[in-house]
């Protein structure tokens, strides 16, 4: 794996540096509903897109995913990030140039320029974080989402049981999809076991403001909060400080806060990155919705074990989060998506 250097300014990156990475990518064909590669054997040259730093929750699994597959041998990756949306079109032609087979990143605030991007290089596959579907008219760009909503739904079954106020501070990022239907199943998962539970819902405008997050948080703990849903960095800090209870997003931070976090939703991004990699190896690769390997019964999420909360939790709780996960994988339950923003009752 390549890293370029970290910088609190915005990447510039040269030819040289990419090509440090990576070799010249392998000539490819564009066919009508997708690529066809007449690509050599071996590893399949992958470079990352990121707006925020590797270690933001969201990113961090996408970055957990892609190093997995260059153990196994599957891929050559190389990376930017803290990457302005100005400058995010202007790295994604790089990178094509440098001949990636693969290019993956989250365009929440670019969708345009980057689809543009993507029909400016029909030989290079994108794969790309979005809000948005695929359309036929780029047939070499496909989206993803974070549609963990599963695990989101259980770890409210259990922050449903573990309050006593039944009153739920939650602080997002921005009010967009893949947020909202996350914050809507962590709901619904609360009124199955606190079925008049009162909900502070609050967004910082930043995916990367821990400090914001804090304080956000804090005057949630002020209005009754017992147990905050940390869709952001910064939030479980200020339950720890006051003595309350946190739901984790994204990844398991129980760890950090061993008397704080009760349950994470988990993401694994490896469902969806190996299947982009099986695709361009095969040559078949075309734009789709890769948002279904996020669910729960693709393995791409899970809930995180209750590890210092063992014990902790009522059984009965426990007991409907065992039966609703089991009901998922098999399909006879469906965790309702919704992308409405959420608002406080």
């Amino acid at each position: 794996m390549t890293t370029f250097p970290r910088s609190s300014r915005f990447p510039s990156l040269t030819r040289r540096q990419m090509l440090a990475g990576t070799a010249a990518g392998a000539a490819a064909l564009a066919l009508p509903g997708g690529l066809a590669k007449a690509r050599a054997e071996g590893p399949v040259k992958v470079a990352a897109i990121y707006t925020v730093p590797v270690e933001q929750q969201w990113v961090s699994r996408i970055h957990k995913a892609a190093n997995a597959a260059v153990e196994r041998g599957d891929i050559e990756y190389v990376f930017s990030e803290n990457t302005s949306n100005n400058d995010y079109e202007r790295v994604m032609r790089e990178y094509a140039e440098a001949g990636h087979d693969l290019i993956i990143g989250e365009v929440f605030g670019v969708e345009e320029a980057a689809r543009q991007v993507a029909a400016d290089y029909p030989e290079t596959a994108f794969l790309m974080g979005s809000s948005f579907m695929p359309r036929d008219d780029v047939p070499n760009f496909s989206v993803f989402d974070n549609y963990i909503q599963d695990a989101s739904y259980l770890s409210g079954i259990i922050a449903g049981a573990m309050s006593k106020s039944k009153n739920m501070g939650m602080v997002g990022g921005f009010p967009i999809p893949e947020v909202n239907r996350l914050m809507h199943a962590f709901m619904a998962g609360v009124k199955e076991t606190a079925p008049d539970a009162k909900f502070q819902v609050a967004f910082i405008g930043s995916w990367f403001d821990p400090p914001k997050a804090k304080e956000t948080a804090f005057a949630q703990i002020d209005g009754g909060a017992d147990i905050l849903y940390a869709e952001r960095f910064g939030v479980s800090d200020a339950a720890k400080e006051k003595g309350v209870l946190a739901i984790g997003n994204v990844i398991d931070t129980q760890s950090d806060y061993p008397d704080t976090v009760v349950a994470s939703a988990l993401w694994h991004f490896e469902p969806t990155l190996d299947h982009a990699i099986e695709m361009v190896k095969a040559g078949t690769f075309k734009a789709e919705n890769y948002g279904v390997y996020s669910f729960m019964k693709e393995g791409g999420s899970s809930l995180a074990p209750l590890g210092t909360f063992e014990g902790k939790v009522p059984e009965e709780a426990l007991k409907l989060v065992a039966e609703r996960e089991a009901a998922i994988k098999d399909g006879s339950f469906v965790v309702e998506i919704n992308d409405e923003e959420p608002k406080s009752n």
